[in-house]
């Protein structure tokens, strides 16, 4: 039997979603409080099935396959009926969120999983009232899901231990890779560490000691290459001859007397002007969605690049 899944809210996130989760080859009930917006997700679906499937991006399903397993859902209660996992994708608002559990606890099943894909409030801020809040948690994607596998699976202080390994297990079956936190704190763990990044890429603009291209240039052609494939403590275990304890043994006391710089906070208001005006000399506003495709179809190859290499590799 084939299993469903409900996607509520059918913006950027939650056709995203469906497409993620019609690829892995779930029947997708897609629904949206607003008049005609299920229906315009299904048709920016069909917008992009055909670029993936020239990547091999479709799990071995043909466009027409993942895009009839997605439709668009009557009302919630049709969405949510024997669905094994709810997506919610509604605005960042606490008010909103609040709102849409309370609808989503009393009308999904019992074992039916209710996650959140919110980047910016804790799921314990929404859920704690709730009579099913056990069953309640955060999985947040990075934008767009159907390319980028990692989700952080952000559990509040009462979702259920079983309900937190159901959702990585399922996150897994639907071809991400979960990052499952122990507990709860703002930002996470993707927002954390970008945010760390673009604080010091700010200030080092902001301050007058680079320029926006030559920050972009730093990730780009050098840290993010390594990135693309490990992240930064199986990179610092490659970096010294004796691994990573050898790396902190070596290198502690450099990193410590530059946090002693980076103590002070850049304003980004302030450095606004600047990196905008240096990205809109590099790529004009009206070109702005054309050149997010752009990096959409460089993400698809690199995301079959890293699928190829990872069968070679022994």
């Amino acid at each position: 039997m084939v299993e469903k899944v409900a996607v509520i809210g059918s913006g950027l996130i939650g056709r995203a979603w469906s497409i993620s989760f019609a690829r892995a080859g779930y029947e997708v009930a897609l629904h949206d409080a607003q008049d005609g917006a299920a229906q315009a997700a299904v048709a920016y679906v069909d917008s992009v099935l055909e670029d993936l499937a020239r990547n091999d991006l479709l799990s071995g399903h043909t466009p027409e396959q993942v895009r009839n397993r997605i439709r668009p859902a009557r009302n919630l209660a049709a969405a949510l009926e024997g669905a094994v996992h709810a997506q919610e994708n509604t605005p960042e608002r606490i008010e909103t969120k609040i709102a849409v559990f309370r609808e989503l606890d009393a009308a999904a099943g019992p074992d039916t999983i209710l996650a959140s894909s919110t980047s910016a409030l804790l799921p314990s801020a929404f859920t704690e009232s709730l009579p099913g809040r056990h069953r309640c948690l955060v999985i947040h994607p990075i934008n767009p899901p159907y390319l980028i596998p990692a989700v952080e699976v952000v559990p509040a202080p009462w979702t259920a231990p079983e309900v937190v390994e159901r959702s990585g297990n399922f996150m897994r079956a639907a071809g991400h890779a979960p990052i499952m936190m122990k507990r709860e704190i703002d930002g996470f763990v993707m927002n954390r560490l970008q945010g760390a990044l673009l604080q010091e890429a700010f200030r080092l603009v902001a301050e007058g000691y680079a320029g926006v291209e030559d920050v972009d240039i730093g990730i780009r052609d050098g840290l993010g290459l390594r990135w693309a494939f490990m992240g930064p403590f199986e990179t610092i275990d490659l970096n010294a001859p004796g691994g990573a304890a050898d790396y902190i043994a070596r290198y502690e006391g450099l990193y410590e007397n530059l946090w002693k710089g980076q103590q002070h906070i850049a304003s980004w208001a302030e450095a606004s002007e600047r990196v905008d005006a240096e990205r809109r000399a590099a790529l004009p506003k009206e070109r702005l969605a054309e050149h997010a495709g752009w990096r959409d179809r460089r993400l698809m190859a690199l995301l079959a690049h890293k699928r190829d290499a990872a069968k070679k590799i022994v």
